[in-house]
């Protein structure tokens, strides 16, 4: 090892959360070293990398690969960097790189409903948090302002203030779903990060409708832009440093980070204070490889919490096509929702659910359709613009309850530098099943509103992951029960903080990245309350 240094605070994982957390930390006088196990890529290369892909539908394919940093990858081939070990596969997508996942989303940034903060207590299944709605309304706001959103503002979570921005125009396909649908569904416009004016150096979105993989203009909120602005603050970064080892003295408080360079040369950084933000699956399994004398099963898992309570919102979906034109294709790929089953005394017995309705162009998915049912010429041109005019396709985000068996262990597989990947085991209980079950109820009322043809319903059984990667690192009040404290902080390591999704100990039915950046924002003040006067 050849390298010391000494900030006031170390921060483990360059995404949004890392990164938002770092920026407060470091305008508030620390000194925040911010280490990342990725590299740096510019959006234009992203962006080039996207327009050379043979695999436009493959949301991963613009972001690089390195087996020195490894990330899932399923196209062309699974590369199995994620050992599934349980009944359902597990199916996360995240990038490692200096901005982390959400470089490739919807930049849909939604606050929970209050009651999902009280879900055991009003609803007799799950977990309460420690913590309230009333708790993070503030600081849910102030993630919103920081990313710009906007959205219809009745959406079941109370706000004290506006959105900051003003909401997208609604595409062609949302005014003709929200009319035909009303008043059975109510169709809302999404939560999002996403410029409908310029603001913060940005422009508006023009609707290139490839949000995801990359938006090539900047016009929606991501972690590139946070992790940039946290170097732009003062904070001293890192990439291509893969941590590998938390190490501790003799009352159990962090003393130090090992971590590899690309070229596995070791190095050792000092702190006072770590802060562990990299995502709800490498973050356990850094803790579980940290394991010594005194914690022989790994840094802040004395009971054996970390890793368990795996979640993301399992989802079922169903395409058709409607009997008018409503041109999917123009605007964001997901401007728009169903949210009237979030909540309700129903949660006693299934899974709340949220509708997200697509406006993703289809002009791909339709002409390999047609392709293979043999047609050519002049009738498969016809054809295609027939069927990608009226194509509809709904997905849904089922809440899955928290259960400690859904776990991330560590495999008995390493990576190109000699560590261990996770292993994963995910199972589906009878409560999302019954959930599935009035979706498609739901599914079936919307088609018949929508006069669909060509109706066709994901396989019964089968569930894909909305990579809202949660829990394994839940926060409580109960050390027995949890990994965190209410701020994030671990029960066993004074100061050691962690932050991203992994510290929900419930899903809810929406995305999860605003809940995680709010969380942030709130330890980080925490953290300097606590080291104010050091």
């Amino acid at each position: 090892m050849n390298k010391q240094t000494s900030p006031d605070v170390v921060v483990i994982g360059a995404g949004v959360n890392g990164s938002l957390l770092a920026t407060r930390l470091a305008k508030a006088g620390k000194r925040v070293l911010l280490l990342e196990s990725g590299p740096r890529v510019g959006r234009d290369e992203l962006v080039e990398r996207f327009r050379a892909s043979a695999f436009k539908s493959d949301f991963m394919s613009p972001y690089p690969f390195s087996p020195l940093a490894p990330q899932p990858r399923y196209t062309p081939v699974p590369n199995d960097y994620l050992h599934q070990a349980g009944p359902h596969p597990f199916a996360a997508q995240y990038i490692r790189i200096f901005g982390g996942t959400s470089w490739h989303w919807a930049a849909q940034l939604w606050r929970f409903v209050p009651n999902d903060f009280r879900q055991h207590s009003l609803y007799g299944v799950g977990k309460d948090w420690p913590i309230g709605y009333q708790d993070l309304e503030e600081y849910y706001y102030q993630a919103e302002a920081i990313a710009g959103v906007g959205g219809s503002p009745d959406n079941g979570s109370p706000r004290s203030k506006p959105f900051p921005m003003e909401r997208v125009p609604a595409s062609w396909l949302q005014q003709r779903v929200t009319a035909r649908l009303a008043p059975e569904f109510t169709v809302l416009d999404d939560c999002t990060g996403r410029n409908s004016r310029s603001f913060d150096g940005r422009p508006a979105c023009c609707g290139n409708n490839n949000c995801m993989p990359v938006c090539p203009i900047d016009a929606q909120y991501h972690g590139g832009l946070a992790a940039q602005q946290a170097e732009n603050s003062g904070v001293q970064v890192i990439t291509e440093a893969v941590v590998y080892q938390l190490e501790h003295d003799a009352q159990g408080r962090i003393t130090a980070a090992r971590y590899y360079d690309w070229n596995k040369v070791s190095h050792r950084v000092t702190a006072e204070t770590f802060v562990l933000a990299a995502n709800a699956i490498e973050t356990p399994k850094l803790l579980l490889m940290s394991a010594s004398d005194t914690f022989p099963q790994g840094i802040a898992n004395a009971r054996d919490n970390v890793g368990r309570n795996l979640c993301d919102h399992p989802a079922i979906s169903v395409t058709f096509d409607v009997d008018e034109e409503i041109w999917p294709g123009r605007g964001p790929v997901s401007p728009c929702s169903i949210g009237q089953f979030r909540d309700g005394d129903f949660r006693r017995e299934h899974s709340p659910f949220r509708i997200d309705i697509s406006n993703a162009s289809q002009v791909a998915a339709v002409t390999k359709e047609v392709l293979a049912e043999g047609y050519f010429g002049k009738k498969l041109q016809d054809e295609i613009r027939f069927r990608a005019a009226r194509r509809l396709s709904i997905k849904n985000a089922l809440e899955q309850l928290p259960d400690p068996d859904n776990r991330v262990t560590l495999s008995g597989n390493k990576d190109a530098l000699g560590l261990p990947t996770p292993s994963l085991y995910w199972n589906i209980d009878d409560y999302v099943v019954r959930g599935t079950a009035r979706t498609r109820e739901c599914y079936d009322a919307i088609a018949k509103r929508l006069g669909a043809t060509n109706i066709r319903h994901s396989k019964s059984g089968k569930f894909s992951n909305r990579q809202h990667i949660t829990g394994t690192l839940s926060m409580g009040r109960d050390p027995a029960t949890s990994v965190t404290d209410e701020w994030g902080r671990a029960h066993d390591h004074q100061n050691l903080f962690m932050v991203g999704t992994g510290v929900m100990p419930t899903v809810g039915t929406c995305n999860v990245t605003l809940t995680a950046m709010a969380l942030a924002l709130r330890t980080a003040d925490k953290i300097l309350q606590e080291t104010q006067h050091g």
